[in-house]
């Protein structure tokens, strides 16, 4: 199955604690369906200090369901993605707009 969201994408949060919000996604693992989205999600994770870092409390985003993300159309809405051949090629598109993304 075609990737409805890939790694750059915009998206906005759907449901959960950082519902409403805005962000890019880093990284995708379509196998267990999440995605990692830059400034959602977040979580403290303790690191141990090293000769080449500090250590101390980080700030990490952890991954969130593929579910409860949706696509940002060029107007700043959610939208849902859809699949259609132009030419010879599949192509992804936003079903509020019908622009090519």
């Amino acid at each position: 199955m075609a990737a409805k969201l890939k790694k750059g994408d915009k998206v906005v949060v759907l449901a959960g604690k950082d519902k409403g919000k805005e962000g890019e996604i880093t990284s995708v693992d379509p196998k267990a369906g999440k995605a990692v989205v830059e400034g959602i999600n977040i979580a403290i994770r303790h690191q141990r200090q090293t000769q080449n870092s500090q250590g101390g409390r980080q700030p990490k985003a952890m991954p969130v369901d593929l579910s409860n993300l949706a696509l940002m159309d060029k107007n700043g809405k959610a939208t849902r993605v859809g699949f259609r051949m132009e030419g010879d090629k599949k192509v992804r598109f936003a079903k509020t707009t019908g622009d090519v993304i």
